[in-house]
């Protein structure tokens, strides 16, 4: 009855936010990876995922990063070989933002991703089919971003209203990005900043 009632809630609250978020629920096509990508609020196993980005929130503003291209980005990046996922998005958070985390971070979900490439983007990923983990938190801009030569290069880290962060993010992207916003400050809502997501899974994301 238990695991019933567990799935029915799961499933309910799926709907609700496919209704809510449909640009971001939407089958979608990355033509820069050539990957056919498709969002669900449902975890990824561990193994799939490759890439982990958040929507840190700093004093109840959004955190958004600039590059010297003049692209707005959420902070996040590509998993190391045998990095775990609170690691790389650690890792992540420091080397773009210079921002920590304040607490465990809460997850939206992920984009599943299957590439026609014929070879993965780095030899330790899972190929061809990986996952986009996305997840939101309340960070600290304590510092500034380290700049590793082989990432972007930030230029500006500004927290900014969340309107204001979906209307950056929107400049050069899909209208899905502005939604993936919507629901990290719907979920943060719903907790009070404080609702407690249900940890995943044994399997899922574990590290």
């Amino acid at each position: 009855m238990t695991d019933t009632t567990n799935h029915t809630g799961t499933s309910a609250r799926a709907a609700e936010f496919t209704a809510l978020f449909p640009a971001l629920h939407a089958p979608q096509y990355w033509a820069w990876g050539r990957y056919d990508a498709q969002f669900s609020t449902e975890l990824p196993p561990d193994e799939l995922v490759t890439n982990i980005h958040l929507i840190g929130f700093a004093d109840g503003n959004v955190v958004l990063c600039r590059d010297d291209r003049d692209h707005w980005f959420l902070p996040g990046g590509t998993r190391e070989r045998d990095e775990s996922v609170a690691d790389c998005l650690e890792r992540e958070l420091r080397e773009e933002a210079g921002a920590r985390l304040l607490g465990e971070p809460g997850w939206l979900g992920a984009h599943r991703c299957h590439t026609e490439d014929p070879v993965p983007y780095r030899p330790w990923q899972p190929h061809p089919d990986k996952a986009w983990l996305w997840g939101w938190g309340e960070v600290e801009l304590d510092s500034t971003p380290t700049n590793p030569a082989d990432g972007e290069q930030v230029v500006e880290v500004r927290a900014v209203p969340a309107a204001e962060a979906q209307r950056l993010l929107l400049t050069g992207h899909d209208a899905w990005w502005g939604e993936l916003i919507g629901l990290a400050v719907e979920l943060r809502r719903r907790t009070g900043r404080g609702w407690n997501i249900p940890s995943p899974p044994e399997g899922h994301l574990n590290g």
